[in-house]
């Protein structure tokens, strides 16, 4: 079973930046290859919200909500996925969750999140 360890949040001023990694340590670089990964969001009473995707072979997507300010990248012999996020708003405090789906079966996992806050 994939297992996803969430680090990076933390408490951070308007306008600064954090990268947020996410690692797979029990899988195997062949494994880890076939998995597209992904951030999510979750807001205090806000329902869970995708923030970025990158797939396997490197092809992103973002949410309207953050283009132009986060980047999604993934290093597969380090089989690590990041997420640089610059510009923040107070609007970006949230539980950060990453996720692995497997490109052929579908089959997802989630990390334990990791907290940002965003604030004055």
């Amino acid at each position: 079973q994939v297992h996803l360890v969430e680090s990076g949040g933390g408490l951070v001023q308007p306008g600064g930046s954090l990268r947020l990694s996410c690692v797979a340590p029990r899988l195997i670089f062949s494994s880890y290859i076939q998995y597209s990964m992904a951030w999510y969001r979750q807001a205090p009473g806000n329902e869970r919200e995708m923030v970025a995707t990158i797939t396997n072979s490197g092809s992103t997507d973002y949410a309207d909500f953050v283009k132009g300010r986060f980047t999604i990248s993934r290093n597969n012999s380090r089989k690590t996925v990041y997420l640089q996020m610059n510009g923040l708003k107070p609007e970006d405090t949230a539980v950060y969750y990453c996720s692995a789906v497997h490109s052929a079966t579908g089959s997802a996992t989630w990390g334990q999140g990791t907290q940002v806050t965003v604030s004055s």
